[in-house]
């Protein structure tokens, strides 16, 4: 195969990649399905582009278009979060966390933050961004029943180790965080309140989950591309007093160009959710919900029923009895149906390999469209593969004729165009 045929090729293997999502149920919580309006801003010329520096202060010329959709994106973002401070340059929700720990916190200095396996993002431990700043990690007491923070040991905690920097947030985010009981302990001890968002992102947006910045939280990060639909890429909110040194940590400290072209998608996006942000957000968490009960009729050990399973885009499934999170992951992909293994709060960190659960996401779906009677048919494909042990090869037939229904991206401005249309017209 010769170097034509190779680029070629790649151009086919994505054509394989969209049949076959477009023949799937995408249910991985970090993941989205942007417009095709966002997709179209992404493949304009604003990605061959530079523009180092602030908007209006460009190293480069040739900005003046740039700026204006930057200055737009800051402005709607402004707007849809109510954040005096918006930072729409981090080419990731990790450079976004770094960006707030080179500019919250010095080389030394201790933070509180979730363990992994209780649901912190890997960025929030010293084996990854927080430790490339030197901080030291300390874990947030952690209530497994109630699958969150245990308000009265983090208070005591905090107050025991005077962290400079406290920590909400996680990647599995069942439940909002106690950002509004715990943060007045931390402004006790002189800590800075930070909340990642990058999970939630979407939800705050659509004002179904909590507000960290009027809850007590200085600083939020997030990507910008998981109940978010926007493209992949990051974002930093916060009150104004910590604008300056966000800046600077974040150019020229970590990011040179700010990858233009997801920039301008995310101001795509941001309009969206303007406009159908609230509805959108409130079928994600009543998807959530329903799909949840679904399974757990079905017979499966969904966490949390006590609580009503969720109150985010996530629902948290101990599979030990069905073989584990890995087989039950590989099984269902087996019948395209895509979301991932995933530790549980009592795993050993080291059994990542095989942990106990899966982590369900509806987002992707809903955006697809689906509604509450789609998610008991999804519980039931997961229970006919996971439980029931049926062909895979029968159920992906099912799955395929559900997704036929269900290909249009939806609390979009695209109108009824398919959402796999894009890859023939360019």
């Amino acid at each position: 195969m010769g170097n034509r045929e190779h680029a070629f090729r790649v151009r086919d293997i994505l054509k394989e990649h969209h049949r076959w999502f477009g023949e799937s149920l995408p249910l991985i919580a970090s993941e989205n399905i942007t417009s095709l309006l966002v997709r179209e801003v992404c493949a304009s010329d604003f990605s061959h582009r530079y523009a180092e520096g602030e908007a209006g202060k460009r190293f480069y010329q040739g900005c003046k278009y740039i700026d204006e959709v930057e200055f737009l994106a800051i402005e709607l973002a402004q707007k849809l979060f109510e954040a005096p401070y918006v930072n729409v340059q981090p080419t990731s929700g990790t450079v976004a966390n770094l960006a707030c720990f080179f500019a919250l916190a010095n080389a030394g200095d201790t933070m509180i933050a979730l363990q992994v396996p209780h649901g912190g993002h890997i960025s929030h431990a010293e084996l990854s961004a927080a430790g490339v700043r030197g901080l030291k990690v300390k874990s947030f007491p952690f209530d497994e029943q109630e699958m969150n923070i245990d308000v009265d040991k983090a208070a005591k905690k905090i107050r025991e180790v005077e962290p400079k920097l406290v920590l909400f947030g996680a990647s599995i985010f069942l439940f909002p965080h106690p950002v509004r009981e715990l943060s007045y302990v931390a402004k006790e001890v002189g800590a800075t309140v930070m909340y990642d968002g990058a999970h939630v992102l979407g939800l705050i947006a659509g004002k179904q989950f909590q507000q960290p910045l009027k809850e007590g939280a200085d600083v939020i990060s997030a990507s910008r591309h998981k109940t978010f639909p926007g493209p992949q890429g990051g974002v930093i909110l916060a009150k104004e007093e910590y604008g300056k040194k966000l800046t600077r940590a974040v150019f020229p400290g970590l990011v040179s160009n700010h990858h233009l072209h997801h920039m301008a998608g995310f101001a795509v996006a941001l309009a969206e959710m303007l406009e159908f942000g609230e509805a959108y957000a409130k079928q994600v968490v009543r998807n959530a919900k329903a799909l949840a009960q679904a399974l757990s009729e079905e017979g499966f050990d969904v966490l949390c029923e006590h609580k009503g399973f969720t109150e985010s885009h996530q629902v948290l499934v101990d599979v030990a009895k069905q073989g584990g999170g890995t087989r039950v992951a590989e099984d269902l992909e087996k019948a395209n149906i895509i979301l991932n293994k995933n530790l549980l709060p009592w795993d050993d960190i080291n059994k990542s390999a095989n942990p106990s659960g899966i982590r369900i996401g509806t987002q992707e779906v809903t955006r697809l469209g689906m509604k509450e009677n789609e998610m008991r048919t999804i519980a039931e494909l997961i229970a006919r593969v996971a439980i029931k042990g049926e062909s895979t090869e029968k159920v992906k037939k099912d799955v395929a004729e559900l997704r036929r229904e269900f290909n249009q991206v939806q609390y979009s401005f695209d109108g009824m165009r398919s959402a796999y249309e894009y890859i023939e017209f360019f």
